[in-house]
């Protein structure tokens, strides 16, 4: 069994931010929690390069899918996986930030991995939304080049 000195203390946490409530407080009402989410969506794409193309490509998918006149479950399927791209680099984002806070500026094979994985996880997104743009978008824009 461990067991603990009572000299030891809890270490302060590196980034205080000064007059935030407790974390069971930060929200206390729904209009906080948007706010809160809207700032890690405009932290993303201030800060991260891969979210701001990432916004780039949904924006041309989606903009060709218009005026090419897919079908709405066709635009529907681009949006959801441009969305789901998005969400992924977002949470790629909040590990990152996690495992930095974690590990600091030591290096460590399980802050590695974990960084890896979680940015294969946004590659795999990536590659399959752009799979099925290229599906649903390349017929008709065929069709447009050949006529």
């Amino acid at each position: 069994m461990l067991k603990f000195s009572a000299a030891w203390t809890k270490p302060e946490p590196a980034c205080v931010i000064p007059d935030r409530p407790p974390s069971w407080k930060v929200a206390p009402t729904l209009l906080h929690s948007f706010r809160y989410a809207t700032l890690g969506f405009l932290y993303a794409v201030r800060t991260q390069r891969n979210f701001r193309i990432h916004l780039l490509v949904a924006a041309v998918a989606l903009s060709l899918g218009t005026s090419l006149h897919l079908p709405a479950p066709e635009l529907a399927l681009i949006t959801l996986t441009c969305g789901l791209v998005m969400a992924l680099e977002l949470v790629n984002t909040a590990l990152e930030a996690v495992v930095d806070l974690c590990a600091g500026r030591e290096y460590h094979l399980l802050a590695k991995i974990a960084k890896d994985a979680a940015a294969g996880a946004v590659l795999v997104a990536a590659l399959t939304s752009l799979g099925i743009a290229a599906l649903l978008l390349a017929p008709p824009m065929w069709r447009l080049l050949v006529t």
